[in-house]
Protein backbone atom coordinates (compact mmCIF):
# COMPACT_ATOMS: atom_id res chain seq x y z
CA UNK A 1 0.00 0.00 0.00
CA UNK A 2 2.81 2.65 0.62
CA UNK A 3 4.66 1.84 -1.88
CA UNK A 4 1.84 2.21 -4.60
CA UNK A 5 0.94 5.89 -2.62
CA UNK A 6 4.85 6.76 -3.00
CA UNK A 7 4.94 6.18 -6.81
CA UNK A 8 1.81 7.86 -6.87
CA UNK A 9 3.24 11.38 -5.08
CA UNK A 10 6.70 10.95 -6.71
CA UNK A 11 5.98 9.38 -10.38
CA UNK A 12 2.82 10.52 -11.38
CA UNK A 13 1.94 13.61 -10.21
CA UNK A 14 1.95 16.98 -12.04
CA UNK A 15 -0.94 19.19 -11.47
CA UNK A 16 0.15 22.57 -10.41
CA UNK A 17 -1.45 22.43 -6.66
CA UNK A 18 -0.52 18.97 -5.91
CA UNK A 19 3.15 19.70 -6.62
CA UNK A 20 3.15 22.61 -4.58
CA UNK A 21 1.71 20.89 -1.57
CA UNK A 22 3.69 17.51 -2.16
CA UNK A 23 6.72 20.12 -2.55
CA UNK A 24 6.01 21.67 0.85
CA UNK A 25 5.40 18.22 2.59
CA UNK A 26 8.84 16.76 1.36
CA UNK A 27 10.57 19.77 3.06
CA UNK A 28 8.41 19.78 5.89
CA UNK A 29 9.63 18.41 9.25
CA UNK A 30 6.56 16.10 9.42
CA UNK A 31 8.10 13.80 6.21
CA UNK A 32 10.70 13.28 8.31
CA UNK A 33 8.12 10.43 9.78
CA UNK A 34 8.04 8.35 6.47
CA UNK A 35 11.90 8.34 5.53
CA UNK A 36 12.25 5.32 7.46
CA UNK A 37 9.84 3.49 5.28
CA UNK A 38 10.57 5.16 1.61
CA UNK A 39 14.21 4.57 2.64
CA UNK A 40 13.09 0.44 3.11
CA UNK A 41 10.49 0.44 0.39
CA UNK A 42 13.25 1.56 -2.49
CA UNK A 43 15.72 -0.21 -1.26
CA UNK A 44 17.78 2.60 -0.67
CA UNK A 45 21.54 1.51 0.10
CA UNK A 46 21.78 3.20 4.06
CA UNK A 47 25.76 1.99 3.74
CA UNK A 48 26.51 4.51 1.09
CA UNK A 49 25.09 7.40 2.48
CA UNK A 50 26.99 10.05 3.93
CA UNK A 51 24.79 10.67 7.07
CA UNK A 52 22.40 8.02 9.20
CA UNK A 53 19.03 7.70 8.03
CA UNK A 54 17.54 9.37 11.42
CA UNK A 55 20.09 12.48 10.71
CA UNK A 56 17.93 13.36 7.66
CA UNK A 57 15.75 16.19 8.99
CA UNK A 58 12.97 15.73 6.24
CA UNK A 59 12.13 13.77 2.94
CA UNK A 60 13.75 16.29 0.17
CA UNK A 61 16.96 16.41 2.73
CA UNK A 62 16.74 12.05 2.41
CA UNK A 63 16.63 12.98 -1.81
CA UNK A 64 19.15 15.25 -2.11
CA UNK A 65 21.89 13.34 0.33
CA UNK A 66 25.44 12.93 -0.66
CA UNK A 67 27.38 9.58 -0.43
CA UNK A 68 30.41 8.71 1.18
CA UNK A 69 33.75 9.33 -0.63
CA UNK A 70 35.03 6.97 -2.83
CA UNK A 71 31.85 4.73 -3.11
CA UNK A 72 31.86 6.08 -6.95
CA UNK A 73 35.24 5.54 -8.71
CA UNK A 74 35.40 7.49 -11.97
CA UNK A 75 37.22 6.16 -14.97
CA UNK A 76 39.94 8.99 -15.56
CA UNK A 77 41.37 7.45 -18.98
CA UNK A 78 41.29 10.66 -21.46
CA UNK A 79 38.74 9.44 -24.00
CA UNK A 80 36.39 8.29 -22.08
CA UNK A 81 33.01 9.11 -20.89
CA UNK A 82 31.28 8.05 -18.19
CA UNK A 83 28.02 8.16 -16.41
CA UNK A 84 27.05 11.44 -14.51
CA UNK A 85 23.92 9.44 -12.41
CA UNK A 86 22.72 6.47 -11.08
CA UNK A 87 20.47 5.40 -13.34
CA UNK A 88 19.29 3.02 -15.85
CA UNK A 89 19.99 3.24 -19.65
CA UNK A 90 16.65 3.36 -21.31
CA UNK A 91 18.09 3.73 -24.29
CA UNK A 92 20.60 4.49 -27.03
CA UNK A 93 20.31 5.81 -30.53
CA UNK A 94 20.96 8.43 -33.57
CA UNK A 95 19.74 11.26 -34.19
CA UNK A 96 18.31 11.65 -37.63
CA UNK A 97 18.76 14.20 -40.28
CA UNK A 98 15.54 15.73 -38.96
CA UNK A 99 16.40 15.91 -35.72
CA UNK A 100 14.32 13.20 -33.94
CA UNK A 101 15.07 10.29 -31.86
CA UNK A 102 12.63 7.66 -30.74
CA UNK A 103 12.33 6.32 -27.35
CA UNK A 104 10.02 3.67 -26.17
CA UNK A 105 8.11 3.80 -29.80
CA UNK A 106 7.54 7.68 -29.38
CA UNK A 107 9.42 10.16 -31.50
CA UNK A 108 11.11 13.39 -30.06
CA UNK A 109 12.66 16.36 -31.72
CA UNK A 110 16.27 16.95 -30.20
CA UNK A 111 15.15 20.92 -31.72
CA UNK A 112 12.20 21.15 -29.24
CA UNK A 113 14.43 19.47 -26.21
CA UNK A 114 16.86 22.08 -26.84
CA UNK A 115 15.45 25.26 -27.76
CA UNK A 116 17.63 25.73 -30.72
CA UNK A 117 17.64 25.17 -34.38
CA UNK A 118 20.79 25.75 -34.44
CA UNK A 119 22.13 24.25 -31.02
CA UNK A 120 20.29 20.92 -32.72
CA UNK A 121 22.16 20.88 -36.12
CA UNK A 122 25.20 20.54 -34.03
CA UNK A 123 23.47 17.44 -32.82
CA UNK A 124 22.31 15.85 -36.31
CA UNK A 125 23.51 12.01 -36.99
CA UNK A 126 25.17 12.16 -33.90
CA UNK A 127 24.18 9.63 -30.62
CA UNK A 128 21.50 10.05 -27.76
CA UNK A 129 21.30 8.28 -24.72
CA UNK A 130 18.41 8.34 -21.92
CA UNK A 131 19.33 7.39 -18.67
CA UNK A 132 16.49 7.31 -16.03
CA UNK A 133 16.37 7.77 -12.43
CA UNK A 134 13.82 5.99 -10.11
CA UNK A 135 13.25 7.36 -6.52
CA UNK A 136 15.78 4.71 -5.33
CA UNK A 137 18.77 6.68 -6.88
CA UNK A 138 20.70 8.56 -5.80
CA UNK A 139 19.94 11.96 -7.30
CA UNK A 140 23.19 14.40 -7.81
CA UNK A 141 24.64 14.85 -11.19
CA UNK A 142 27.88 14.69 -11.87
CA UNK A 143 30.15 15.72 -15.53
CA UNK A 144 30.51 12.75 -18.39
CA UNK A 145 33.35 14.56 -19.61
CA UNK A 146 35.88 16.98 -18.81
CA UNK A 147 35.36 20.38 -20.87
CA UNK A 148 34.58 24.10 -20.51
CA UNK A 149 30.48 24.95 -20.56
CA UNK A 150 29.88 26.85 -23.98
CA UNK A 151 26.04 28.02 -22.76
CA UNK A 152 23.71 26.98 -19.97
CA UNK A 153 19.93 27.56 -20.26
CA UNK A 154 16.19 26.24 -18.82
CA UNK A 155 13.27 25.45 -20.70
CA UNK A 156 9.91 24.07 -19.95
CA UNK A 157 7.18 25.37 -17.53
CA UNK A 158 5.46 21.72 -15.97
CA UNK A 159 7.01 18.45 -15.24
CA UNK A 160 5.23 15.26 -16.43
CA UNK A 161 6.42 11.65 -15.01
CA UNK A 162 9.80 10.53 -17.39
CA UNK A 163 9.35 6.99 -16.04
CA UNK A 164 8.67 3.95 -18.61
CA UNK A 165 4.94 4.88 -18.54
CA UNK A 166 5.58 8.64 -18.72
CA UNK A 167 8.05 8.27 -21.51
CA UNK A 168 5.44 5.72 -23.79
CA UNK A 169 2.14 8.10 -23.00
CA UNK A 170 3.26 11.07 -21.90
CA UNK A 171 3.29 14.36 -24.86
CA UNK A 172 6.79 14.84 -25.67
CA UNK A 173 7.72 14.56 -22.10
CA UNK A 174 11.41 15.08 -23.07
CA UNK A 175 10.91 17.91 -25.05
CA UNK A 176 8.24 19.89 -23.06
CA UNK A 177 8.95 19.47 -19.69
CA UNK A 178 10.50 21.90 -17.52
CA UNK A 179 14.86 21.58 -18.32
CA UNK A 180 18.08 22.82 -17.62
CA UNK A 181 20.68 21.99 -20.82
CA UNK A 182 24.32 22.65 -20.11
CA UNK A 183 26.62 22.20 -23.76
CA UNK A 184 29.84 21.70 -22.97
CA UNK A 185 33.01 21.87 -25.46
CA UNK A 186 35.52 19.09 -24.83
CA UNK A 187 38.97 18.65 -26.71
CA UNK A 188 36.65 15.88 -28.73
CA UNK A 189 34.30 17.70 -29.59
CA UNK A 190 30.58 19.20 -28.37
CA UNK A 191 28.58 17.08 -26.16
CA UNK A 192 24.93 18.36 -24.47
CA UNK A 193 23.98 17.14 -20.85
CA UNK A 194 20.21 17.73 -20.76
CA UNK A 195 18.43 17.32 -17.02
CA UNK A 196 14.70 16.60 -17.20
CA UNK A 197 12.58 17.27 -14.81
CA UNK A 198 9.84 14.88 -13.50
CA UNK A 199 8.09 16.68 -11.20
CA UNK A 200 8.00 20.31 -9.66
CA UNK A 201 9.10 23.72 -11.80
CA UNK A 202 12.59 24.27 -10.97
CA UNK A 203 12.73 20.59 -9.12
CA UNK A 204 16.83 20.84 -11.24
CA UNK A 205 19.25 22.86 -8.82
CA UNK A 206 22.83 23.95 -10.21
CA UNK A 207 25.58 22.84 -7.47
CA UNK A 208 28.77 24.00 -9.88
CA UNK A 209 30.40 26.99 -9.80
CA UNK A 210 32.46 28.41 -12.66
CA UNK A 211 33.06 27.43 -16.61
CA UNK A 212 35.25 24.29 -16.14
CA UNK A 213 33.71 20.82 -16.06
CA UNK A 214 36.02 18.12 -14.32
CA UNK A 215 34.65 14.37 -15.54
CA UNK A 216 32.90 13.17 -12.55
CA UNK A 217 32.36 16.45 -10.53
CA UNK A 218 29.19 17.55 -9.04
CA UNK A 219 27.20 19.46 -11.86
CA UNK A 220 23.30 19.45 -10.00
CA UNK A 221 20.66 17.87 -8.42
CA UNK A 222 16.98 16.73 -9.03
CA UNK A 223 14.78 17.43 -6.10
CA UNK A 224 13.06 14.24 -7.25
CA UNK A 225 13.16 10.96 -9.60
CA UNK A 226 13.57 12.04 -13.58
CA UNK A 227 15.95 11.51 -16.47
CA UNK A 228 19.10 12.45 -17.79
CA UNK A 229 20.07 12.82 -21.87
CA UNK A 230 23.16 13.22 -23.27
CA UNK A 231 23.79 13.98 -26.61
CA UNK A 232 27.04 14.05 -28.81
CA UNK A 233 28.11 15.37 -32.20
CA UNK A 234 28.63 13.23 -34.79
CA UNK A 235 31.82 10.61 -35.45
CA UNK A 236 32.95 11.70 -32.30
CA UNK A 237 31.53 9.36 -29.34
CA UNK A 238 31.55 5.32 -29.45
CA UNK A 239 29.26 3.24 -27.08
CA UNK A 240 31.04 0.66 -25.08
CA UNK A 241 30.07 -2.56 -26.28
CA UNK A 242 29.15 -3.67 -23.03
CA UNK A 243 26.05 -1.48 -22.86
CA UNK A 244 22.59 -3.46 -23.64
CA UNK A 245 19.73 -1.46 -23.32
CA UNK A 246 18.30 -1.58 -20.11
CA UNK A 247 21.04 -1.37 -18.41
CA UNK A 248 22.13 -0.61 -14.49
CA UNK A 249 24.95 2.18 -14.64
CA UNK A 250 26.08 4.10 -11.72
CA UNK A 251 28.16 6.90 -11.41
CA UNK A 252 31.99 7.17 -13.15
CA UNK A 253 31.37 3.68 -14.97
CA UNK A 254 32.62 3.98 -18.31
CA UNK A 255 29.86 4.44 -20.72
CA UNK A 256 31.74 4.55 -24.23
CA UNK A 257 34.70 6.65 -25.17
CA UNK A 258 35.30 9.63 -27.70
CA UNK A 259 37.13 8.92 -31.09
CA UNK A 260 39.41 11.72 -31.93
CA UNK A 261 40.17 14.87 -31.30
CA UNK A 262 38.88 18.10 -33.03
CA UNK A 263 41.23 20.64 -33.83
CA UNK A 264 39.57 23.03 -31.65
CA UNK A 265 41.18 22.39 -28.19
CA UNK A 266 40.08 23.64 -24.97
Amino acid sequence: MLKHAYRLMIELTNGKWTSVILQRFARSRVSKLVVPSFAKIYNINLNEMEKALHEYPTLHDLFIRTLKKKVRLVDQSENTVVSPVDAVIEDVGTINETSEIIVKGKTYSIEEMLGSHETANKYLHGTYMILYLSPSHYHRIHSPVEGTIVKQWSLGSKSYPVNKIGLKYGVRTLAKNYRVVTEVNTLFGNAAIVKVGAMFVNSIETTHTGSKLEKGGEMAYFSFGSTVVLLFEKGIFQLDSSIQTPKDIRIGEKIGVFLRTKEKAL
